[in-house]
């Protein structure tokens, strides 16, 4: 029988060893932390009952994926719940913008703006599903829908702040801003719009929903059909060396390229050992955890309602502190993503109390302390915020690389999105999943399509590792 070791349980880990033992693989998952997860993972870590996501919250490109179709954990309790505003973006003086699942609905209440807004959205919305299909794998392939990409693609090819112009109102370009910004980089630059035009546009077509009962879920629903199946999962033991896991056919790597690099030793290629170790890591986060009495009182009506919430100002000061994160300079007033998960679940509350999870944009291995920067920043667009807080929780940089080693300085997204790793991650190759070591493969958010708790870096990688070893499985996106 053929049997794979899979290092690592974060989402895409465990995609990979589901994909294996699906095939009938014999899969056996090692994760060096003492709870599986990785960055899907939840807890009461202010106040009892008031339950928070560890990193991961919400999901929209996860409900509807080549994974998520082969392996429908629903029937395994996993249930999304939606909020009625999927995002939104307050602004000084009550003002602000939001987005619906709707576009005609988004457009209409950005008023004169909604027209620039409805021509770029809505025909990207009604084709998202073929858009999906082709930026949810490799790059470089050969695309099935030509025409759907090519839209998708001259607009992702822009920097932020020049689409952000092409709405044509501060309240727009300020909401594009804050979906541009989960990129992690300069908002000028080059390509930088990518990931802010495929999660706008993904809100629209899935909404942003998050895991009922926390994102927890999605890691215990992989993790009961993997024992379904007959795989195994062992915590608390790290690999660092290659004799750990050689005894197995397929070796399945959800870790940074660097410590695929560290484990694999020398019988790493030369050439792939350099790009490994030269992968680029971006700009880190800084999360706070507040407990809420009574939620946050937003002065902008819809932000009340939202599920997700980007603060930082007009597009131009977003701008400018994610160029000077970028640079190492820590801003004075970062951008700030905000979850208010249980406007979608309220099962997450304790009373009236709620969890609020924010993370602050700041240098990678950033050594301060942002609390008092992100508490600033709620206070600025909710006024007595700070008087309804019962219990708070931080992490800073190093807490989170000491909880996941993946998140390199703080790297929550698992790599600097530039331009040459948004096409080629973690290096220039035909196959970014192979390590150039027969049976062994490179599985986490550091390969295509990137970070989020989608799965597919697990899946693609397992595919291929599944035809390698001649075994049909489900193949592809």
């Amino acid at each position: 029988m053929t049997t794979a070791v899979v290092v690592g349980s974060g989402p895409n880990g465990l995609a990979a060893a589901l994909t294996l033992a699906e095939a009938g693989v014999e899969v056996e998952l090692l994760e060096a932390a003492d709870e599986i997860g990785g960055g899907t993972r939840s807890g009461h870590y202010t106040a009892d009952g008031v339950l928070h996501d560890e990193c991961s919250g919400f999901h929209p490109l996860a409900v509807d994926t080549a994974f998520s179709r082969a392996f429908d954990l629903s029937r395994e309790g996993l249930a999304w719940r939606w909020p009625e505003v999927q995002y939104a973006h307050p602004l000084d003086g009550g003002r602000g913008a939001a987005v619906w699942r709707d576009v005609e609905r988004t457009a209409q209440a950005l008023g004169e703006s909604g027209r620039a807004y409805r021509r770029l959205f809505g025909p990207l919305s009604a084709r998202f599903d073929k858009i999906a299909h082709e930026f949810l794998q490799p790059m470089v392939h050969v695309p099935r829908h030509p025409i759907a990409l090519a839209g998708f693609g001259m607009a992702s090819l822009l920097p932020a702040t020049w689409l952000g112009r092409l709405l044509r109102s501060e309240d727009s370009a300020a909401l594009f801003a804050g979906v541009a910004a989960h990129a992690f980089r300069p908002l000028g630059a080059p390509m930088s719009a990518a990931i802010g035009v495929a999660l706008g546009t993904a809100a629209h077509r899935y909404g942003w929903p998050v895991a009922e009962g926390g994102s927890a879920a999605i890691t215990r629903a992989m993790a009961q059909r993997l024992t379904a199946l007959g795989g195994t999962i062992t915590t608390g033991i790290r690999v660092t060396r290659r004799e750990q896991v050689a005894h197995a056919d397929i070796v399945m790597l959800d870790t940074s390229p660097g410590a695929a690099a560290d484990i694999l030793g020398d019988a790493l290629p030369g050439r792939i050992a350099r790009a490994y170790r030269g992968y680029r890591f971006g700009p880190g986060a800084f999360q706070v955890a507040l407990a809420v009495e009574g939620g946050v009182p937003w002065t902008h009506e819809p932000t009340r309602q939202a599920g997700t919430v980007h603060l930082g100002g007009s597009m131009a000061e977003i701008a400018a502190a994610e160029r000077d994160v970028w640079r190492g300079r820590m801003p004075e007033r970062p951008f700030i993503l905000l979850g208010q998960q249980s406007q979608a679940d309220p099962g997450r509350r304790a009373g009236d109390v709620h969890p609020i999870d924010a993370y602050a944009h700041v240098p990678s291995g950033f050594t301060g302390d942002a609390t008092e920067a992100i508490l600033s920043q709620i206070e600025r667009f909710a006024p007595g915020v700070r008087e309804r807080v019962v219990a708070m929780s931080v992490r800073s940089t190093e807490q989170i690389v000491r909880d996941n080693a993946n998140y390199v300085g703080g790297d929550i997204v698992t790599g600097a999105n530039t331009p040459r790793q948004l096409i080629f991650r973690p290096r220039v190759g035909l196959d970014p999943y192979a390590t150039g070591i027969p049976g062994t493969w490179l599985c986490s958010a550091a390969t295509p399509p990137g970070a989020g708790a989608h799965g597919m870096c697990g899946h693609l990688a397992a595919t291929r590792a599944l035809r390698h070893v001649g075994i049909a499985g489900t193949i592809g996106p």
